[in-house]
């Protein structure tokens, strides 16, 4: 099927057998209370025109496009029902095509990926919609059926996940840090290394946590983002999970062990080829 075909259908599934097994203790936010599994969509934005690395999705590690690399963890995470890669691009969409990747094309206009997954779940129902970014080549699926674990709350609308920050990464303005509450809520998102540690007390410096911008949403919430406007903070700093918290919806932040690196740069994309030869 050629990109034409692939406008007239709009979206191509896979055609082997998806895995449908679902996190049983996951609430829906639907009342009355439904009596079914939560459908989960995983959505990998796929956006080519990369500012900083320039086509980063197809640049080859160990041999494979990027997007090969998430795709394959994606879709060995059972919690999830299928997953969509959407692109703003004929050539990546014509890759999927080629491997027989479910793909959507979305307007090269969209300004984030929380925008690109909101366009697709305006074509596929689903009741938790999963944003895979697409350049995590070393995303597993620990860190996904972790991005689903707070939804074993029914208040929970958004999450994401936090891992232990490297020394290195403290005051790394790449390395995005995230401060929470008791209850696992993210209070701020920062460049900036926060928390502030004013007296640097020595032998007992406080923990930091660096953001991995895997993110879940309940539909209701997705359907929300772009009809508030860019926040001032998201502006600011970069950030566009600072647009819901601004607005007043809470994102759930839950820790993982697994580290990943976001491929923005050669030197990020040599140091995950080296980690998957």
């Amino acid at each position: 099927m050629c990109v034409k075909g692939l406008r007239r259908h709009k979206i191509l599934f896979r055609r082997e057998t998806i895995a449908t097994a679902q996190p049983a203790s996951i609430i829906l936010d639907s009342a009355p209370r439904e009596k079914r599994p939560a459908t989960v969509l995983g959505v990998i934005p796929a956006r080519l025109a990369s500012t900083r690395l320039a086509r980063k999705v197809l640049r080859l590690i160990a041999g494979r496009p990027m997007l090969a690399w998430v795709y394959e963890a994606a879709t060995a995470c059972p919690q999830l029902d299928r997953v969509v890669i959407a692109t703003d691009s004929e050539e990546v969409a014509n890759l999927c095509l080629q491997n027989n990747w479910p793909v959507q094309l979305t307007s090269a206009d969209l300004p984030s990926g929380t925008d690109r997954v909101h366009a697709v779940a305006q074509e596929i129902p689903a009741d938790i919609y999963v944003n895979i970014q697409g350049d995590e080549p070393l995303l597993k699926p620990e860190h996904l059926t972790a991005l689903l674990r707070p939804f074993t709350h029914q208040q929970v609308e958004v999450s994401t996940l936090k891992v232990l920050c490297t020394p290195e990464n403290i005051a790394n303005p790449n390395a995005v840090k995230v401060v929470t509450a008791a209850d696992g809520r993210a209070l701020y998102f920062s460049r900036a290394t926060i928390p502030y540690d004013r007296d640097a007390r020595t032998g007992n410096a406080p923990q930091y946590w660096k953001h991995i911008g895997l993110y879940a949403y309940r539909k209701s919430a997705l359907q929300r983002f772009p009809t508030l406007p860019p926040s001032t903070l998201e502006q600011t700093e970069r950030l566009e999970q600072l647009r819901f918290l601004e607005n007043g919806i809470d994102i759930y932040v839950e820790p993982t062990d697994f580290d990943t690196i976001g491929v923005d740069t050669e030197e990020d994309l040599h140091r995950v080829e080296a980690l998957l030869l």
